[in-house]
């Protein structure tokens, strides 16, 4: 206590300046700790920024299926999720390594060349060389690591597939394969890394010996002139210490070598997959000399062309035209040759033929997802109602397209009131409602995490104990959700693990989530729900407001309700809430989903339909409800099917047979169903005459 008190109470100079010396300490450690704080929220915001950026070049101009489509990278997600946070992290971590290397050599290089210039120079020359030997013997390490980070997205991936389908692989018992098959996987990635590992041994084994070896000189070199007494003895460790800050700092790329190695990697697959999306904004990543052309007109220039005399109106107005069709495979087999068409209002279309000989590929061009061949598709849109309401798909959902074509001084977008569905329909991930908004409203609904909702609950009910006002309690409830999406409010990785997820399973539209079902702040909410008073501005995607207004009323709860009634799924809602959450392609039937589908038509009530065998998993009592209730909600559609219970509900057939090179007639007969029926009709009398 006498010592204690000796040191610290009495004023002497050692006590003060040990006061002084704590002080310090104190100061120092707050600003490392900001500074540490500092660069990762750095690194957090650039990171998000670029994911934004990434995100949003990748789902635009339909890039995301053609990169799927097409093979033409791999593991995209993997790429937006991994490659660009190690990228921002790695880069800001390097800068600072530059920085703080640039700052230390200014300061010890005038210390050691003072002390004896002809050391510096040595350490110079020793640097350089060593830095070479490096660059030799670690040649290969980028490229191993480009191909470690392709084979750890293609076991990662597999994985993902075997989630996504689980209940496939368990109908088949193939368990014993998808092992097989992911122990391939895993097998290529631990010999490549095992290759990895040898390499940075080898370049250890060097890296090590060049940091050591040297350590020795600046003692030898400078001792003798201690001894000779032209230096002190302090000087001896002073030009040691500032030889290993120099020698540190010329070595730089030696002694990061493996880590500038996997940075160089990463660099690379970003750098393949911004080729990818610039040439895909470009509209070169599948362009071809010739592309069937889509267009976008306002349907009143075609009415006033008809009422100007030289066309006589009619009671429906066209739809669609398709004008010398000639759709072909990218490896340019043609499908269909020299088709025409025309369709009007209610003048429902049946495309029947036999598997393989272009269908499906029939409505993809229709669709815009499939331009190889020649040809013209032109689409008529209702100027009055709502001329730009989303093209919809549950297969994907185009944004941004730019083949447009200006009527009456408005711009006519793809965004045109067209409805795709296909076989197999698309789930998104989030909740009942959102099955059912999907796609043409989702941009109203803000995604957030049950884990989010609990915390936002929590935070709800203690502000209300303290009688916070509405602005501070609006304040606290967006600070607790930390981004719109909830997912900065879990860990990092976990948070990583759900968007990398999301992106593997994508197929066509982007993933989203619904808004906390708090009722306390409903009200609130739903004036502030596109509010974030702490998301950063590129996290936000907002809808335009010009989009907004020209899209359909969003459906009530009790027009939600009704329409899984009239799709006969209203025994769902004695299972599930509208705003619960599940895995609803695991827990809804083949069955289920399609009439989900169906849903999802009638609530957007588009002037189009493209049913791709939309009722295949449904019996036929089922399938013609369906058909009855889009054909009552004044639904023109196309369909592709087999059964002939569909003749009922279509006015005319398009039939194709698979395409043969050495016969010059047309392989699709378009016809009406009058006169198709009539001669199936007159065809089984006369087999009957005849036996």
């Amino acid at each position: 206590m006498h010592v204690f008190c000796t040191v610290f109470c009495l004023p002497s100079p050692f006590s003060i300046n040990l006061h002084i010396f704590l002080t310090l300490i104190v100061i120092t450690l707050q600003f490392f700790v900001l500074r540490d704080y500092a660069r990762e929220t750095l690194s957090l915001r650039w990171r998000s920024w670029m994911t934004s950026y990434y995100m949003d070049r990748y789902l635009n101009n339909q890039t995301f299926y053609k990169i799927q489509s097409q093979s033409i990278i791999d593991n995209p997600d993997q790429r937006i999720v991994d490659d660009l946070s190690s990228f921002t992290g790695t880069s800001l971590a390097f800068s600072l390594t530059l920085f703080n290397a640039a700052v230390d050599l200014i300061s010890f290089s005038n210390i050691l060349f003072g002390i004896y210039p002809p050391l510096f120079v040595v350490l110079l020359v020793y640097s350089i060389g060593g830095t070479a030997i490096s660059v030799f013997l670690g040649r290969g390490l980028v490229n191993l690591n480009f191909l470690q980070e392709k084979k750890e997205a293609d076991f990662r991936y597999g994985l993902v597939r075997v989630r996504e389908n689980a209940e496939s692989i368990a109908f088949y018992s193939g368990e014993e394969s998808e092992m097989q098959l992911l122990l391939q996987r895993f097998k290529s990635a631990y010999e490549n890394l095992t290759q990895l590992l040898i390499a940075s041994r080898n370049l250890e084994f060097f890296t090590n010996g060049y940091r050591y070896v040297i350590q020795v000189l600046p003692a030898a070199v400078v001792a003798p002139m201690y001894f000779s007494g032209k230096i002190e003895f302090g000087v001896i460790n002073q030009s040691v210490s500032a030889f290993n800050h120099i020698l540190g700092d010329f070595s730089l790329i030696v002694y990061q070598f493996q880590a500038i190695s996997a940075f160089s990697a990463v660099i690379n697959r970003l750098g393949e997959f911004d080729d990818v999306l610039d040439r895909s904004s470009s509209k070169s990543l599948t362009d071809t000399l010739e592309d069937i052309q889509i267009t976008y007109r306002d349907f009143r220039s075609l009415s006033a062309l008809e009422s100007n005399g030289s066309t006589p109106p009619e009671k429906f107005g066209t739809l669609l035209v398709v004008e010398d069709l000639i759709l072909k495979t990218p490896s340019e087999s043609t499908l269909i040759r020299d088709l025409s068409l025309t369709i009007k209002e209610r003048d429902n279309l049946l495309v029947m033929g036999p598997s393989g000989s272009g269908k499906t590929s029939l409505l993809r061009a229709m669709a815009g997802l499939w331009k190889t061949g020649t040809g013209k598709i032109t689409y008529y849109i209702n100027g009055g109602g709502y001329p730009e309401q989303a093209l919809c798909s549950d297969v994907n959902s185009p944004n941004n397209a730019h083949d447009t074509y200006v009527a009456h001084g408005k711009s006519i977008s793809r965004k045109s009131g067209i409805f795709f569905l296909p076989q197999r329909p698309y789930m998104v991930l989030g909740t009942l409602r959102q099955q059912l908004l999907y796609p043409t409203w989702s941009n109203d609904a803000v995604p957030m995490s049950d884990s989010t909702k609990q915390t936002n609950k929590q935070y709800y009910r203690s502000c209300c104990g303290h009688n916070i006002g509405g602005a501070e309690m609006m304040r606290t409830y967006f600070s607790c959700r930390n981004t719109k999406n909830g997912l900065l409010s879990k860990p990092i990785k976990e948070a990583s693990l759900e968007i990398e997820l999301s992106l593997a399973s994508l197929k066509g539209a982007v993933a989203v989530q619904n808004l906390a079902d708090m009722a306390p702040l409903n009200s609130m909410l739903a004036a502030c729900q596109t509010v974030d008073l702490y998301a950063l501005p590129f996290l936000t995607n907002l809808a335009k407001s010009e989009d907004a207004n020209d899209r359909p009323t969003k459906p009530t709860t009790d027009e939600l309700i009704k329409v899984l009634e009239d799709v006969r799924l209203g025994y769902l809602l004695a299972r599930f809430s509208l705003d619960s959450t599940h895995e609803w392609s695991s827990v809804l039937s083949l069955g289920e989903q399609q009439r989900l589908a169906f849903a999802r038509l009638l609530l957007s009530k588009p002037q189009l339909a493209l049913l791709d065998e939309s009722t295949s998993a449904l019996d036929e009592a089922n399938e013609v409800h369906l058909y009855q209730k889009i054909r009552a909600a004044n639904i023109t559609y196309v369909s592709i099917g087999h059964r002939s219970s569909l003749y009922d509900y279509h006015e005319r057939i398009l039939r194709i047979s698979t395409f043969d090179s050495d016969n010059e007639q047309l392989n699709c007969y378009y016809t009406g169903l009058v006169d198709s029926v009539g001669f199936f009709i007159w065809a089984r009398i006369a087999i009957i005459i005849v036996i």
